[in-house]
């Protein structure tokens, strides 16, 4: 296990000590506990889970044009592949 050295403001180690003392515990232990269990909320690294929370999130906005269309806006002036 590493140590580590970190600076908090006096109000939390006194809310830290009051609760490491209710649970009979040390305060390191208290800290490894809540380091686990904001850990275990965190989202995996590497997962793509945030593309399924987007999809379609924009689907019903009126000020957002087709995507297809401004393509094919900004392209008219272009020479078609064929005649190439």
């Amino acid at each position: 296990m590493t140590r580590i050295l970190a600076d908090l403001p006096d109000d939390d180690i006194k809310w830290l000590d009051a609760r490491a003392a209710e649970q009979g515990k040390s305060r390191a232990s208290v800290l490894r506990e809540a380091v686990a269990a904001f850990k275990g909320q965190a989202p995996a690294s590497g997962s793509k889970d945030w593309i399924a929370r987007g999809a379609g999130l924009w689907k019903d906005r009126k000020d957002i044009p087709d995507g297809v269309e401004y393509q094919r806006a900004i392209r008219e002036d272009r020479r078609p592949y064929e005649d190439i």
